[in-house]
Protein backbone atom coordinates (compact mmCIF):
# COMPACT_ATOMS: atom_id res chain seq x y z
CA UNK A 1 0.00 0.00 0.00
CA UNK A 2 1.68 3.18 -1.06
CA UNK A 3 0.88 6.74 -1.87
CA UNK A 4 4.48 8.01 -2.03
CA UNK A 5 6.17 7.83 -5.39
CA UNK A 6 9.67 7.50 -6.79
CA UNK A 7 11.25 10.24 -8.88
CA UNK A 8 11.85 9.71 -12.57
CA UNK A 9 13.86 6.57 -13.33
CA UNK A 10 17.14 6.36 -15.15
CA UNK A 11 16.81 4.61 -18.54
CA UNK A 12 17.10 0.80 -18.45
CA UNK A 13 20.23 0.94 -20.62
CA UNK A 14 22.24 2.62 -17.86
CA UNK A 15 25.44 0.88 -16.78
CA UNK A 16 25.87 2.76 -13.49
CA UNK A 17 26.18 0.86 -10.19
CA UNK A 18 23.03 -0.18 -8.28
CA UNK A 19 23.12 3.04 -6.23
CA UNK A 20 25.45 5.38 -4.43
CA UNK A 21 25.38 5.62 -0.65
CA UNK A 22 25.76 8.78 1.36
CA UNK A 23 26.08 9.21 5.11
CA UNK A 24 23.21 7.72 7.11
CA UNK A 25 22.68 4.80 4.71
CA UNK A 26 20.76 6.90 2.16
CA UNK A 27 20.85 5.41 -1.35
CA UNK A 28 20.88 7.87 -4.21
CA UNK A 29 20.16 7.10 -7.88
CA UNK A 30 18.18 4.01 -6.89
CA UNK A 31 16.27 2.57 -9.85
CA UNK A 32 15.19 -1.08 -9.67
CA UNK A 33 13.92 -0.90 -13.26
CA UNK A 34 17.50 -0.43 -14.48
CA UNK A 35 18.33 -4.04 -15.36
CA UNK A 36 22.09 -3.48 -15.40
CA UNK A 37 22.09 -1.87 -11.96
CA UNK A 38 19.71 -4.54 -10.66
CA UNK A 39 22.04 -7.34 -11.77
CA UNK A 40 25.12 -5.47 -10.50
CA UNK A 41 23.91 -5.55 -6.90
CA UNK A 42 20.47 -3.98 -6.77
CA UNK A 43 18.75 -7.34 -6.25
CA UNK A 44 20.87 -8.20 -3.21
CA UNK A 45 20.22 -4.77 -1.70
CA UNK A 46 16.48 -5.16 -2.19
CA UNK A 47 16.42 -8.65 -0.69
CA UNK A 48 18.45 -7.52 2.30
CA UNK A 49 15.92 -4.76 2.99
CA UNK A 50 13.02 -7.17 2.44
CA UNK A 51 14.35 -9.66 5.00
CA UNK A 52 14.73 -7.04 7.72
CA UNK A 53 11.31 -5.61 6.83
CA UNK A 54 9.66 -9.02 7.22
CA UNK A 55 11.22 -9.52 10.66
CA UNK A 56 10.04 -6.13 11.92
CA UNK A 57 6.58 -6.49 10.40
CA UNK A 58 6.30 -10.00 11.85
CA UNK A 59 6.90 -8.61 15.34
CA UNK A 60 4.44 -5.80 14.61
CA UNK A 61 1.71 -8.35 13.96
CA UNK A 62 2.76 -10.28 17.07
CA UNK A 63 2.22 -7.19 19.19
CA UNK A 64 -0.99 -6.27 17.34
CA UNK A 65 -2.43 -9.71 18.16
CA UNK A 66 -1.15 -9.92 21.75
CA UNK A 67 -4.44 -9.04 23.41
CA UNK A 68 -6.25 -11.76 21.46
CA UNK A 69 -4.10 -14.24 23.41
CA UNK A 70 -3.99 -12.38 26.71
CA UNK A 71 -7.74 -11.73 27.12
CA UNK A 72 -8.78 -15.42 27.47
CA UNK A 73 -6.11 -15.77 30.19
CA UNK A 74 -7.09 -12.69 32.24
CA UNK A 75 -9.72 -14.47 34.42
CA UNK A 76 -7.09 -17.00 35.50
CA UNK A 77 -4.81 -14.07 36.39
CA UNK A 78 -7.47 -12.60 38.71
CA UNK A 79 -9.25 -10.13 36.41
CA UNK A 80 -13.05 -9.97 36.58
CA UNK A 81 -14.26 -8.89 33.14
CA UNK A 82 -17.59 -9.20 31.36
CA UNK A 83 -17.80 -10.68 27.86
CA UNK A 84 -18.42 -7.19 26.47
CA UNK A 85 -15.29 -5.86 28.19
CA UNK A 86 -13.21 -8.76 26.89
CA UNK A 87 -14.25 -8.07 23.30
CA UNK A 88 -13.49 -4.36 23.76
CA UNK A 89 -9.92 -5.25 24.70
CA UNK A 90 -9.68 -7.44 21.60
CA UNK A 91 -11.25 -4.92 19.22
CA UNK A 92 -9.49 -1.70 20.23
CA UNK A 93 -6.00 -2.59 18.95
CA UNK A 94 -7.51 -3.23 15.50
CA UNK A 95 -9.23 0.16 15.54
CA UNK A 96 -6.05 2.02 16.48
CA UNK A 97 -3.98 0.03 13.99
CA UNK A 98 -6.40 0.91 11.19
CA UNK A 99 -6.28 4.60 12.08
CA UNK A 100 -2.46 4.61 12.03
CA UNK A 101 -2.08 3.06 8.59
CA UNK A 102 -2.19 6.24 6.50
CA UNK A 103 0.16 8.31 8.72
CA UNK A 104 2.57 5.34 8.84
CA UNK A 105 2.47 5.25 5.03
CA UNK A 106 3.69 8.85 4.79
CA UNK A 107 6.32 8.34 7.49
CA UNK A 108 8.49 6.40 5.00
CA UNK A 109 9.19 9.31 2.59
CA UNK A 110 9.33 11.76 5.49
CA UNK A 111 11.98 9.96 7.57
CA UNK A 112 13.33 7.26 5.25
CA UNK A 113 12.41 3.57 5.21
CA UNK A 114 15.36 2.41 7.30
CA UNK A 115 14.97 5.17 9.88
CA UNK A 116 11.24 4.69 10.24
CA UNK A 117 11.53 0.90 10.46
CA UNK A 118 13.91 1.30 13.40
CA UNK A 119 11.64 3.88 15.07
CA UNK A 120 8.44 1.89 14.51
CA UNK A 121 10.12 -1.26 15.85
CA UNK A 122 11.26 0.52 19.00
CA UNK A 123 7.76 1.95 19.48
CA UNK A 124 6.59 -1.64 20.00
CA UNK A 125 8.35 -1.54 23.37
CA UNK A 126 5.53 0.72 24.64
CA UNK A 127 2.64 -1.76 24.26
CA UNK A 128 4.80 -4.70 25.37
CA UNK A 129 6.11 -2.98 28.50
CA UNK A 130 2.68 -1.56 29.40
CA UNK A 131 1.01 -4.96 29.00
CA UNK A 132 3.71 -6.66 31.09
CA UNK A 133 3.13 -4.10 33.86
CA UNK A 134 -0.67 -4.17 33.87
CA UNK A 135 -1.32 -7.93 33.75
CA UNK A 136 0.20 -8.33 37.21
CA UNK A 137 -2.35 -5.91 38.71
CA UNK A 138 -5.85 -7.47 38.69
CA UNK A 139 -7.32 -4.40 40.36
CA UNK A 140 -6.43 -2.15 37.41
CA UNK A 141 -9.44 -0.04 36.29
CA UNK A 142 -10.95 -1.11 32.98
CA UNK A 143 -10.19 2.29 31.44
CA UNK A 144 -6.49 1.75 32.03
CA UNK A 145 -6.71 -1.72 30.49
CA UNK A 146 -8.33 -0.15 27.42
CA UNK A 147 -5.54 2.43 27.12
CA UNK A 148 -2.87 -0.27 27.33
CA UNK A 149 -4.72 -2.40 24.75
CA UNK A 150 -4.92 0.61 22.44
CA UNK A 151 -1.11 0.86 22.44
CA UNK A 152 -0.99 -2.54 20.72
CA UNK A 153 -2.42 -0.78 17.65
CA UNK A 154 1.11 0.51 17.00
CA UNK A 155 1.87 -2.96 15.68
CA UNK A 156 -0.89 -2.62 13.09
CA UNK A 157 0.59 0.55 11.68
CA UNK A 158 3.85 -1.27 10.92
CA UNK A 159 2.23 -3.17 8.07
CA UNK A 160 1.48 0.03 6.15
CA UNK A 161 4.97 1.51 6.40
CA UNK A 162 6.61 -1.84 5.66
CA UNK A 163 4.59 -2.42 2.49
CA UNK A 164 5.15 1.16 1.37
CA UNK A 165 8.89 0.93 1.84
CA UNK A 166 9.33 -2.41 0.06
CA UNK A 167 7.31 -1.16 -2.91
CA UNK A 168 10.20 1.10 -3.92
CA UNK A 169 12.94 -1.54 -3.72
CA UNK A 170 11.66 -3.96 -6.38
CA UNK A 171 10.96 -3.63 -10.13
CA UNK A 172 7.41 -4.05 -11.37
CA UNK A 173 8.09 -7.59 -12.62
CA UNK A 174 9.06 -8.73 -9.08
CA UNK A 175 7.02 -6.35 -6.96
CA UNK A 176 3.95 -8.55 -6.57
CA UNK A 177 5.95 -11.50 -5.28
CA UNK A 178 8.01 -9.33 -2.92
CA UNK A 179 4.93 -7.64 -1.45
CA UNK A 180 3.18 -11.00 -1.13
CA UNK A 181 6.09 -12.47 0.81
CA UNK A 182 6.34 -9.34 2.95
CA UNK A 183 2.62 -9.41 3.77
CA UNK A 184 2.52 -13.14 4.46
CA UNK A 185 5.58 -12.92 6.69
CA UNK A 186 3.88 -10.23 8.72
CA UNK A 187 0.52 -11.99 8.89
CA UNK A 188 2.26 -15.09 10.24
CA UNK A 189 3.02 -13.13 13.39
CA UNK A 190 -0.61 -13.46 14.44
CA UNK A 191 -0.55 -17.25 14.30
CA UNK A 192 2.88 -17.58 15.88
CA UNK A 193 2.03 -15.39 18.86
CA UNK A 194 -1.19 -17.33 19.41
CA UNK A 195 0.82 -20.56 19.41
CA UNK A 196 3.80 -19.46 21.47
CA UNK A 197 2.36 -17.19 24.15
CA UNK A 198 -0.02 -19.73 25.78
CA UNK A 199 2.88 -22.16 26.12
CA UNK A 200 5.23 -19.52 27.53
CA UNK A 201 2.84 -18.14 30.15
CA UNK A 202 1.69 -21.55 31.44
CA UNK A 203 5.08 -23.22 31.94
CA UNK A 204 5.20 -24.32 35.56
CA UNK A 205 2.47 -23.41 38.05
CA UNK A 206 -0.31 -20.94 37.30
CA UNK A 207 -0.52 -18.32 34.56
CA UNK A 208 2.44 -15.95 34.37
CA UNK A 209 1.41 -13.26 31.86
CA UNK A 210 4.39 -11.09 32.80
CA UNK A 211 6.65 -13.45 30.86
CA UNK A 212 5.38 -11.89 27.62
CA UNK A 213 7.64 -8.90 28.13
CA UNK A 214 10.64 -11.03 28.98
CA UNK A 215 10.33 -12.73 25.60
CA UNK A 216 9.23 -9.87 23.34
CA UNK A 217 11.37 -6.98 24.61
CA UNK A 218 14.70 -8.55 23.54
CA UNK A 219 13.17 -9.66 20.23
CA UNK A 220 12.00 -6.12 19.49
CA UNK A 221 15.45 -4.74 20.30
CA UNK A 222 17.09 -7.33 18.04
CA UNK A 223 14.69 -6.43 15.21
CA UNK A 224 15.54 -2.74 15.58
CA UNK A 225 19.27 -3.53 15.46
CA UNK A 226 18.73 -5.71 12.38
CA UNK A 227 16.87 -2.89 10.61
CA UNK A 228 19.58 -0.39 11.58
CA UNK A 229 22.39 -2.58 10.27
CA UNK A 230 20.70 -4.10 7.21
CA UNK A 231 18.31 -1.56 5.71
CA UNK A 232 18.67 1.57 3.60
CA UNK A 233 16.86 4.85 3.11
CA UNK A 234 15.97 5.88 -0.47
CA UNK A 235 16.67 9.50 -1.30
CA UNK A 236 14.44 9.42 -4.38
CA UNK A 237 11.16 8.65 -2.56
CA UNK A 238 8.78 11.58 -2.22
CA UNK A 239 5.36 11.82 -0.59
CA UNK A 240 2.57 12.04 -3.16
CA UNK A 241 -0.55 13.31 -1.43
CA UNK A 242 -2.21 13.86 -4.82
CA UNK A 243 -2.59 10.12 -5.30
CA UNK A 244 -4.84 9.94 -2.23
CA UNK A 245 -6.96 12.78 -3.58
CA UNK A 246 -7.22 11.08 -6.98
CA UNK A 247 -8.21 7.80 -5.36
CA UNK A 248 -10.76 9.36 -3.00
CA UNK A 249 -12.59 10.83 -6.00
CA UNK A 250 -13.02 7.39 -7.61
CA UNK A 251 -16.00 5.21 -6.69
CA UNK A 252 -13.93 2.07 -7.22
CA UNK A 253 -11.74 3.06 -4.26
CA UNK A 254 -14.72 2.86 -1.92
CA UNK A 255 -16.13 -0.28 -3.51
CA UNK A 256 -12.80 -2.09 -3.11
CA UNK A 257 -12.36 -0.70 0.41
CA UNK A 258 -15.76 -2.18 1.30
CA UNK A 259 -14.69 -5.53 -0.13
CA UNK A 260 -11.42 -5.37 1.80
CA UNK A 261 -13.36 -4.95 5.04
CA UNK A 262 -14.80 -8.39 4.25
CA UNK A 263 -11.44 -10.01 3.48
CA UNK A 264 -8.62 -8.40 5.46
CA UNK A 265 -10.98 -7.06 8.11
CA UNK A 266 -12.34 -10.56 8.62
CA UNK A 267 -8.83 -11.96 8.94
CA UNK A 268 -7.89 -9.48 11.66
CA UNK A 269 -11.29 -9.70 13.37
CA UNK A 270 -11.54 -13.48 13.45
CA UNK A 271 -7.87 -13.83 14.42
CA UNK A 272 -8.45 -11.58 17.41
CA UNK A 273 -11.74 -13.11 18.50
CA UNK A 274 -11.14 -16.81 17.79
CA UNK A 275 -9.27 -17.68 21.02
CA UNK A 276 -12.00 -16.08 23.15
CA UNK A 277 -14.74 -17.68 21.05
CA UNK A 278 -13.28 -21.14 21.59
CA UNK A 279 -13.06 -20.62 25.33
CA UNK A 280 -16.53 -19.07 25.78
CA UNK A 281 -18.52 -21.22 23.36
CA UNK A 282 -17.05 -24.64 24.18
CA UNK A 283 -16.13 -25.42 27.78
CA UNK A 284 -12.78 -27.15 27.95
CA UNK A 285 -11.67 -26.11 24.45
CA UNK A 286 -8.08 -24.87 24.33
CA UNK A 287 -7.66 -21.29 23.02
CA UNK A 288 -4.16 -22.35 21.93
CA UNK A 289 -5.71 -24.10 18.92
CA UNK A 290 -6.70 -20.69 17.54
CA UNK A 291 -3.24 -20.19 16.03
CA UNK A 292 -4.18 -22.58 13.21
CA UNK A 293 -6.76 -20.14 11.89
CA UNK A 294 -4.35 -17.22 11.63
CA UNK A 295 -1.78 -19.56 10.10
CA UNK A 296 -4.20 -20.68 7.37
CA UNK A 297 -5.17 -17.08 6.64
CA UNK A 298 -1.57 -15.91 6.38
CA UNK A 299 -0.33 -18.76 4.20
CA UNK A 300 -3.28 -18.58 1.80
CA UNK A 301 -2.80 -14.87 1.05
CA UNK A 302 -0.01 -15.39 -1.53
CA UNK A 303 -2.08 -18.19 -3.08
CA UNK A 304 -4.96 -15.76 -3.54
CA UNK A 305 -2.68 -13.41 -5.44
CA UNK A 306 -1.35 -16.18 -7.67
CA UNK A 307 -4.85 -17.46 -8.46
CA UNK A 308 -5.92 -13.90 -9.23
CA UNK A 309 -3.03 -13.52 -11.69
CA UNK A 310 -4.29 -16.60 -13.53
CA UNK A 311 -8.08 -16.36 -13.17
CA UNK A 312 -8.65 -12.66 -12.48
CA UNK A 313 -8.96 -10.88 -9.15
CA UNK A 314 -12.73 -10.43 -9.36
CA UNK A 315 -13.41 -14.13 -9.91
CA UNK A 316 -11.19 -15.19 -7.02
CA UNK A 317 -12.67 -12.48 -4.79
CA UNK A 318 -16.18 -13.76 -5.49
CA UNK A 319 -14.98 -17.29 -4.77
CA UNK A 320 -13.43 -16.15 -1.48
CA UNK A 321 -16.74 -14.63 -0.40
CA UNK A 322 -18.35 -17.95 -1.28
CA UNK A 323 -15.93 -19.66 1.11
CA UNK A 324 -16.63 -17.05 3.78
CA UNK A 325 -20.37 -17.59 3.37
CA UNK A 326 -19.96 -21.37 3.64
CA UNK A 327 -17.74 -21.03 6.70
CA UNK A 328 -20.21 -18.72 8.43
CA UNK A 329 -23.06 -21.09 7.60
CA UNK A 330 -21.12 -24.04 9.00
CA UNK A 331 -20.38 -22.10 12.20
CA UNK A 332 -24.11 -21.40 12.67
CA UNK A 333 -24.94 -25.10 12.31
CA UNK A 334 -22.11 -25.99 14.71
CA UNK A 335 -23.45 -23.61 17.35
CA UNK A 336 -26.94 -25.06 16.99
CA UNK A 337 -25.58 -28.61 17.37
CA UNK A 338 -22.91 -27.60 19.88
CA UNK A 339 -20.33 -29.37 17.71
CA UNK A 340 -16.79 -28.25 18.43
CA UNK A 341 -15.37 -30.16 15.47
CA UNK A 342 -17.72 -28.53 12.96
CA UNK A 343 -17.22 -25.10 14.53
CA UNK A 344 -13.44 -25.39 14.31
CA UNK A 345 -13.53 -26.71 10.73
CA UNK A 346 -15.93 -23.93 9.71
CA UNK A 347 -13.54 -21.31 11.04
CA UNK A 348 -10.69 -22.87 9.10
CA UNK A 349 -12.82 -22.36 5.97
CA UNK A 350 -13.43 -18.76 7.06
CA UNK A 351 -9.71 -18.13 7.48
CA UNK A 352 -8.97 -19.72 4.09
CA UNK A 353 -11.53 -17.38 2.52
CA UNK A 354 -9.97 -14.33 4.16
CA UNK A 355 -6.47 -15.22 2.95
CA UNK A 356 -7.51 -15.90 -0.64
CA UNK A 357 -9.63 -12.76 -0.64
CA UNK A 358 -6.81 -10.59 0.71
CA UNK A 359 -4.51 -11.52 -2.15
CA UNK A 360 -7.19 -11.36 -4.84
CA UNK A 361 -8.73 -8.04 -3.80
CA UNK A 362 -5.33 -6.32 -3.71
CA UNK A 363 -4.60 -7.76 -7.15
CA UNK A 364 -7.80 -6.11 -8.47
CA UNK A 365 -6.76 -2.55 -7.60
CA UNK A 366 -4.17 -1.75 -10.32
CA UNK A 367 -6.20 -3.71 -12.89
CA UNK A 368 -9.42 -1.83 -12.12
CA UNK A 369 -7.84 1.63 -12.34
CA UNK A 370 -5.93 0.82 -15.51
CA UNK A 371 -9.02 -0.66 -17.20
CA UNK A 372 -11.14 2.32 -16.16
CA UNK A 373 -8.61 4.78 -17.59
CA UNK A 374 -8.39 2.90 -20.90
CA UNK A 375 -12.16 2.63 -21.20
CA UNK A 376 -12.54 6.39 -20.70
CA UNK A 377 -9.55 7.35 -22.81
CA UNK A 378 -7.75 8.64 -19.74
CA UNK A 379 -4.09 8.82 -18.77
CA UNK A 380 -2.75 5.45 -17.56
CA UNK A 381 0.01 7.21 -15.56
CA UNK A 382 -2.62 9.16 -13.63
CA UNK A 383 -4.57 5.94 -13.11
CA UNK A 384 -1.45 4.35 -11.66
CA UNK A 385 -1.17 7.17 -9.13
CA UNK A 386 -4.83 6.76 -8.20
CA UNK A 387 -4.30 3.01 -7.77
CA UNK A 388 -1.42 3.69 -5.36
CA UNK A 389 -3.70 5.93 -3.31
CA UNK A 390 -6.42 3.29 -3.38
CA UNK A 391 -4.00 0.74 -1.94
CA UNK A 392 -3.45 3.00 1.05
CA UNK A 393 -7.11 3.88 1.58
CA UNK A 394 -8.35 0.31 1.14
CA UNK A 395 -5.71 -1.00 3.54
CA UNK A 396 -6.77 1.48 6.22
CA UNK A 397 -10.52 1.07 5.73
CA UNK A 398 -10.29 -2.72 5.49
CA UNK A 399 -8.49 -2.97 8.81
CA UNK A 400 -11.53 -1.48 10.56
CA UNK A 401 -13.18 -4.86 10.05
CA UNK A 402 -10.83 -6.09 12.77
CA UNK A 403 -12.74 -3.81 15.14
CA UNK A 404 -16.25 -4.48 13.82
CA UNK A 405 -16.14 -8.28 14.09
CA UNK A 406 -15.19 -8.54 17.80
CA UNK A 407 -17.65 -5.79 18.65
CA UNK A 408 -20.31 -7.63 16.66
CA UNK A 409 -19.72 -10.72 18.77
CA UNK A 410 -19.96 -8.62 21.95
CA UNK A 411 -23.22 -6.93 20.96
CA UNK A 412 -24.72 -10.23 19.84
CA UNK A 413 -23.80 -11.94 23.11
CA UNK A 414 -25.16 -9.08 25.21
CA UNK A 415 -28.45 -8.88 23.29
CA UNK A 416 -29.16 -12.57 22.65
CA UNK A 417 -26.77 -14.58 24.81
CA UNK A 418 -25.16 -16.10 21.69
CA UNK A 419 -22.76 -15.10 18.90
CA UNK A 420 -25.08 -16.66 16.30
CA UNK A 421 -26.77 -13.37 15.43
CA UNK A 422 -23.40 -11.74 14.70
CA UNK A 423 -22.33 -14.63 12.47
CA UNK A 424 -25.61 -14.41 10.57
CA UNK A 425 -24.96 -10.70 9.95
CA UNK A 426 -21.47 -11.49 8.69
CA UNK A 427 -22.87 -14.17 6.38
CA UNK A 428 -25.34 -11.70 4.87
CA UNK A 429 -22.53 -9.15 4.44
CA UNK A 430 -20.44 -11.70 2.52
CA UNK A 431 -23.34 -12.40 0.17
CA UNK A 432 -23.77 -8.67 -0.43
CA UNK A 433 -20.04 -8.27 -1.13
CA UNK A 434 -20.01 -11.20 -3.56
CA UNK A 435 -23.03 -9.78 -5.38
CA UNK A 436 -21.43 -6.32 -5.54
CA UNK A 437 -18.18 -7.71 -6.96
CA UNK A 438 -20.11 -9.61 -9.64
CA UNK A 439 -22.38 -6.65 -10.48
CA UNK A 440 -19.55 -4.15 -10.90
CA UNK A 441 -16.72 -6.27 -12.32
CA UNK A 442 -18.16 -9.46 -13.82
CA UNK A 443 -21.81 -8.87 -14.81
CA UNK A 444 -22.32 -9.10 -18.60
CA UNK A 445 -22.97 -5.63 -19.89
CA UNK A 446 -21.20 -3.82 -17.05
CA UNK A 447 -18.50 -1.31 -17.96
CA UNK A 448 -15.60 -3.52 -16.86
CA UNK A 449 -17.03 -6.96 -17.61
CA UNK A 450 -14.82 -7.44 -20.65
CA UNK A 451 -11.61 -6.45 -18.89
CA UNK A 452 -9.12 -8.77 -17.20
CA UNK A 453 -9.84 -7.85 -13.59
Amino acid sequence: MSAPTREAATPATSTRPAARTRRGRWLTDWDPEDEAAWAAGGRSVARRNLLASIVCEFLGFCVWALWSVVVPQLPAAGFDLSVDQQFWLIALPALVGAALRIPYTFAVPLFGGRTWTVVSALLLLLPVAALTWVVGRPGTPFGVLLAVAALAGLGGGNFASSMTNITFFFPEREKGRALGVNAAGGNLGTGVVQLAVPAIITIGAGVQLQRIGLVLVPLVLLAAVLAWRSMDNLASVRADYRSFALAAAQRHTWIISFLYVGTFGSFIGYSGAFPTLLKTQFVGASPALAFLGALVGALSRPLGGMLADRLGGARVTIGSFGLLTAGAGGALVALAQHSFGLFFASFMVLFLGTGLGNGATYRMIPAVFRATALARGGDVAVARKAAAGCLGIAGAVGAFGGFLIPRGFAVSTTATGSVAAAIMCFLIAYLVMAALTWAVYRRPGSALAGESI
